[in-house]
């Protein structure tokens, strides 16, 4: 396995200097994005704690970085500390009545549901500001023949996106490499076995939920900040609400939520799909890629739950299990 990703690597950092188009280097630039977004997920997803409220860090983060460069002039790398701020008091907020009253399963599912569909609807809602539904774009800071501007956060080379996307990626590996080994992932993997028997044996279960809370909402508000400022355009439907959240669940589901490398395989799967939709169906029947996406997930829980990489790790090693999130 390290053998493998050691290789996928070094070809990743190759082939952008093969002279690939423009298109191609694009679908990467995506699907590294998406791979730090829903590792960013995973990190607490994979422990017992299913949000479907991140689509709300992930708009924050967008949304504030955009909204202070427009109205302010405010550079995103301040934008983005701002926005790391908001997103920490609100999954705090939501996070720590959750876990201290014992908020679990499918009620602490339907919780960050809420949240997420409620920043979609502020965000439509301060339409004066944000655009509404029709989004908004950051204020253009290249000059005439310039191809980056540091300060506004703006390249316009696609292979220096690609670059700084990867490394993001690899710090995301790294975190999820240093949770799997910290003593709040044993923790946490006791509380999702039987919580009262973790709490009788000293662990303190609000803390441990909600550290690893807090720490996959900031790397999820990342996520939208790099996404904001890359695409230059955002709206409430493609950083918010509750598609987006279903996204990153089905993604994280389909490529292996417990294997480490799972959540790129699936932004991979997706970014596919959803490009392969674009071509075959383009805009003319709404709501069909969201339809699509929960059927896809039903399936994969019922059929495949340990994801298309996890599957293929377990069919390799003769089916003998994957180590868990060690892997």
């Amino acid at each position: 396995m390290r053998n493998l990703a050691l290789g996928l690597l070094a070809l990743a950092l190759i082939v952008p200097l093969t002279g690939v188009g423009n298109y191609p280097l694009h679908l990467m630039v995506m699907a590294l994005l998406w791979s730090f977004i829903y590792t960013s997920w995973a990190i607490m997803g994979r422990l017992g704690l299913v949000s479907f409220g991140h689509g709300a860090f992930l708009g924050i983060g967008a949304y504030t970085v955009v909204l202070l460069w427009n109205l302010y002039g405010i550079s995103p790398w301040i934008g983005a500390v701002v926005a790391l701020v908001i997103t920490l008091v609100v999954a705090f907020v939501i996070g720590y009545p959750c876990f201290r009253f014992k908020i679990v399963g499918h009620y602490f599912a339907l919780v960050t549901l809420a949240l997420s569909e409620v920043t979609r609807l502020i965000i439509v809602g301060l339409r004066d500001y944000t655009g509404g539904s029709l989004g908004i774009t950051p204020k253009a800071a290249l000059a005439e023949g310039s191809t980056w501007s540091l300060s506004a956060m703006q390249f316009s080379s696609k292979l220096t996106w690609f670059y700084l996307m990867l490394g993001c990626w690899l710090v995301a590996l790294f975190i999820w490499h240093r949770v799997d080994r910290s003593m709040n992932r044993l923790a946490l993997e006791a509380i999702s076995e039987e919580e009262d028997a973790a709490a009788s044996l000293g662990i303190n279960v609000s803390r441990s939920k909600l550290s690893v809370t807090l720490l996959s909402a900031a790397m999820t508000c990342i996520g939208g900040v790099l996404y904001a400022q890359y695409q230059l355009y955002v709206n409430p439907e493609t950083v918010s609400g509750i598609g987006i959240s279903l996204q990153m669940v089905f993604g994280v589901i389909a490529g292996g939520m417990f294997v480490m490398l799972g959540p790129a395989v699936g932004a991979i799967f997706l970014l596919v799909l959803s490009e392969s939709l674009r071509v075959m169906i383009g805009n003319q029947v709404l709501g069909v890629d969201t339809t699509i996406y929960g059927l896809l997930l039903i399936l994969f829980i019922i059929f495949m739950p340990k994801g298309i990489l996890g599957a293929f790790l377990e069919k390799m090693r003769g089916g003998k299990g994957l180590g868990a999130s060690r892997t």
